[in-house]
């Protein structure tokens, strides 16, 4: 018996794929639904062999659609939900649930149209490929990505599903992330002069981000089709020190760049003012988009968007790794991100509803 759109996702939400966690239990559940409707799948597994991620396929041959998914969600936990967050509720015509908004919703659309569109109506191939832990750095695409077209094929166009209520999404910027360790000497705080803090270096560090992120905001690049239309360096976690009567040792900085295709990280970071006894190591990084909106494919299907005219949107996605290969790639998909992450994320029925109207009207001209 088939499912129905609220059913698959249900499914969907059902299962706790927090970031960092394992997924597999959700990868099965797609690969036999996926199986069920005729499709070829590949599992693959993480390095780590923790998490594993999926390529599927309907039809033969190069060309077709590419529908790009991330199994993971950000955690509920410090969150104020009014409801179980991992099962599934109705109310003001939304679907509420950890991960409807970003973005299961869309994965549900997804295997809405493989269920629903009979074989002999598609007139190209559709494929998955779903990933994981892409909200902490787009970690699951960086390995899987070279399985995809040996897998796969080269479709002719890309769909990485994420929020844009939509909107057709041409561009985003990259980002790589580092950590600053910074050391010091331990002793006692009552002579505190004599030794040298971990926390001063990290201190001026800090300092020293905001000064460069001031002159990226004055002297940087441009591109006013972004919110805020510069590049960013932003200092997001400081930790250090074990007790107050001791000088701390050793101090840890996490910050990131998101960066314009104008510019490079490694720019950024070169022009960053480092202070003595600071080491920074890049731990993790994923490309931009810019992709060329005048492409025949992605003229294709922005021909029944409303509006058409494509955008950016200011959060990363894994579409770059796609870009990469030479596929045409857009950013895609129901809901806003403005819902996502939040305390009783919730999607609205009738974006569900438009998402499966277009691709099924795509798949079958």
């Amino acid at each position: 018996m088939d499912l129905s759109t609220k059913d698959i996702l249900a499914a969907l939400v059902g299962f706790p794929t927090i970031t960092d966690g394992p997924n597999g239990a959700l990868v099965d559940w797609v690969a036999a639904f996926l199986q069920a409707q005729g499709f070829t799948t590949s599992r693959l597994v993480s390095s780590d062999g923790v998490k594993a991620g999926l390529l599927a396929k309907r039809g033969t041959g190069d060309g077709g659609l590419l529908c790009s998914a991330h199994s993971d969600v950000v955690p509920v936990a410090g969150q104020d939900w009014s409801r179980d967050a991992f099962t599934l509720d109705e109310c003001d015509g939304r679907y509420v649930g950890r991960g409807t908004t970003d973005m299961k919703g869309f994965l549900a659309c997804v295997l809405a149209v493989a269920q629903s569109l009979k074989v002999e109506d598609q007139s190209m191939p559709l494929s998955l490929a779903l990933s994981w832990d892409e909200e902490i750095g787009c970690r699951g695409i960086a390995e899987m990505i070279d399985a995809v077209i040996p897998t796969l094929g080269r479709p002719d166009l890309c769909i990485v599903g994420e929020p844009t209520s939509l909107r057709l999404v041409t561009g985003h910027k990259g980002k790589a992330s580092y950590r600053a360790v910074t050391t010091g000497e331990a002793g006692h705080s009552a002579m505190a002069p004599q030794f040298r803090n971990a926390l001063h270096p990290a201190a001026e560090l800090i300092r020293a981000i905001r000064d460069r992120q001031t002159a990226l905001m004055e002297q940087g690049a441009r591109d006013m089709r972004y919110d805020p239309p510069f590049s960013t360096i932003h200092a997001g976690v400081l930790r250090g020190g074990t007790a107050l009567n001791i000088v701390p040792d050793r101090a840890e900085l996490l910050f990131e760049i998101r960066h314009l295709a104008a510019e490079t990280p490694e720019a950024i970071l070169a022009g960053l003012d480092l202070p003595r006894d600071v080491t920074v190591t890049q731990t993790g990084s994923y490309p931009g988009l810019i992709s060329d909106a005048g492409q025949p494919t992605i003229q294709a299907f922005a021909s029944g968007l409303a509006p058409t005219e494509p955008g950016t949107v200011a959060f990363g996605t894994e579409a770059g790794f796609f870009a990469a290969l030479g596929l045409p790639t857009i950013v895609w998909g129901p809901g806003d991100m403005r819902d996502g992450h939040q305390p009783d994320e919730s999607v609205a029925i009738s974006d569900l509803n438009g998402c499966i109207r277009i691709l099924r009207a795509f798949l079958s001209r």
